[in-house]
């Protein structure tokens, strides 16, 4: 517990985070919510420790900024898809529930892939196997084998752009991409 305590000061971002999350879940940025944030962060922190990313983790600023307006340009798209589907006239969109396996192995890389997959609209994660890194979706508008390919590859082309933004190098070895 005392090597914990030790470590909050490096892991200040984290705790400014959190603490700005309660401050918005509250309403607010008081006295009060501020320290109450800080409180359950720190909490949180030591109570429930999760491992170090940096082991896997490094920013490449270029990269990232690619995979951001990307994720953004593929919201927006979808999102439009399905409004139209939504007040079309006809019958509804064929779905299917796909199986993408990932190149990469990384617990945290798979769990990035599939919270930025479920964020995009007209597709949710409903499983996820560790073992095979795989990620199994329910996508909207897939009717046929090519359409289940190409959001597969939609799936896959995520998650390329993701470990190039944030992967390190050994993660990027794991995955065949170096």
């Amino acid at each position: 517990m005392r090597g914990m305590l030790r470590e909050l000061p490096s892991r200040w971002l984290g705790l400014l985070v959190a603490t700005v999350f309660w401050c918005l879940l509250w309403g607010g940025f008081s006295a009060s919510d501020v320290l109450g944030g800080l409180v359950v962060a720190v909490l949180v922190y030591v109570l429930f420790p999760l491992p170090s990313m940096a082991r896997e983790v490094t920013l490449r600023p270029l990269a990232f900024v690619w995979l951001v307006a990307r994720f953004l340009w593929d919201m927006t798209v979808s999102a439009v898809q399905i409004a139209w589907w939504a007040v079309r006239p006809g019958p509804e969109p064929p779905t299917a529930v796909i199986a993408v396996e990932l190149a990469s192995r990384s617990d945290l890389f798979l769990t990035f892939t599939a919270a930025l997959s479920t964020l995009i609209p007209g597709s949710v994660v409903v499983e996820a196997q560790r073992a095979t890194g795989t990620l199994f979706l329910h996508v909207i508008g897939v009717g046929d084998e090519e359409g289940a390919e190409q959001a597969r590859e939609r799936a896959r082309r995520q998650e390329l752009r993701l470990l190039r933004a944030l992967a390190r190098g050994e993660v990027l070895e794991g995955a065949g991409l170096r």
